[in-house]
């Protein structure tokens, strides 16, 4: 028996025991065939599997690698920490640089070094030690009503002048999204000046922050607001039809600003993944990671999923390319991840989810 029959035995193992006993709310997205492949990488996500395949295959057709994916919900932490050395895993994504210093903290990833790797990801965008990497990004943006607002530039300061009361949609303060946004006002401006900010905004909401990010295009084409704070990424959702045809008319009621912070850039975040520490298949996991930096790749993650390359020279997709020049703020990640705790302590402060 070689270390592949092994490695392929106690990922099905794993998988079989947790589907049966009914622990988790993983779904098996590999198939019997894929299981009798020569060499595999396994591969724990919380990306859904339906956005990751197109670029899992890409690598499985051009290495013969099989990629095992599951895609984990909730507490793929606790679930690696739970399986311990005998953890199939190989390879953890994740979206939100919190959530993916988070494995870190945890102790459940390893450091690993790629001259690929290194040279491919910007240093601001990867672990110093090489314990984690960024694969995409999406930006922090301004969805504007095309019928109300003639606007082609704000800064996130702007967000709690006067002049948008009543005006403003966004989701909850302590959405990951949300939470990385007001931790790098934090960076910026400090904890006081932030709680200010963050006062200012609350009272410039036209309704209670809540729902998600395509709601708020929904909720400016019913006239309930503006201007919300979104994700790049859903509007090409919504605007290639991905969505269904009911989102193509939400996007159509907006414009996108990408906002800027008044000495800094657009806030954006990532999605990224990093190599499990007790990895059974460490090469062919460092394998995948260089296939997801690769302008192959890059381009399949604009194209899947809208998000901005991390990649130096890699295409963006044109419905988010239309929005104009990204100007990423120059805030370290690391910082922005410590931030979250305070920022989540002034959403309660403030009361701005009540």
């Amino acid at each position: 028996m070689n270390h592949t029959s092994m490695t392929r035995r106690s990922f099905n193992g794993y998988a079989q025991r947790f589907a049966l006993g009914g622990l988790f709310a993983a779904s098996l997205a590999f198939a019997p065939a894929q299981a009798r492949a020569e060499e595999v990488v396994n591969v724990y996500t919380t990306r859904e599997i339906g956005l990751a395949k197109p670029l899992f295959d890409a690598f499985t057709e051009k290495t013969g690698i099989k990629v095992n994916s599951i895609f984990v919900k909730d507490g793929l932490a606790e679930r690696v920490k739970a399986e311990g050395e005998s953890s199939p895993a190989d390879v953890l994504m994740t979206v939100d640089i919190g959530n993916l210093l988070d494995l870190v903290d945890q102790g459940i990833t390893q450091p690993v070094r790629s001259e690929v790797l290194e040279s491919a990801v910007p240093a601001n965008l990867r672990g110093e030690d090489g314990s984690w990497y960024a694969l995409s990004m999406r930006a922090r943006v301004a969805y504007v009503s095309k019928d109300r607002v003639n606007i082609s530039s704000l800064h996130y300061e702007d967000l709690a002048k006067p002049e948008w009361k009543g005006k403003v949609c966004i989701r909850s303060g302590k959405h990951p999204y949300n939470t990385a946004l007001i931790a790098a006002y934090i960076v910026h401006h400090g904890e006081a000046a932030a709680e200010t900010w963050l006062t200012g905004v609350k009272d410039n909401l036209a309704r209670k922050a809540a729902g998600g990010d395509r709601e708020n295009a929904r909720d400016i084409l019913a006239g309930i607001c503006d201007l919300g704070i979104a994700n790049s990424y859903y509007v090409g959702l919504m605007r290639s039809g991905k969505g269904g045809p009911e989102q193509e008319k939400w996007a159509e009621a907006i414009h996108v600003v990408l906002p800027t912070f008044e000495n800094g850039g657009t806030n954006v975040n990532i999605s990224g993944a990093s190599v499990a520490k007790n990895a059974p298949n460490p090469g062919n996991a460092v394998k995948l990671l260089e296939y997801l930096v690769s302008h192959e790749a890059q381009d399949l993650y604009a194209k899947s999923n809208f998000e901005y390359p991390v990649v130096a020279g890699s295409p963006v997709d044109p419905i988010i390319a239309a929005f104009g020049p990204l100007k990423i703020d120059d805030i370290d990640l690391v910082a922005i991840a410590k931030a979250r705790k305070t920022a989540t302590d002034l959403v309660d402060k403030v009361g701005f989810d009540n």
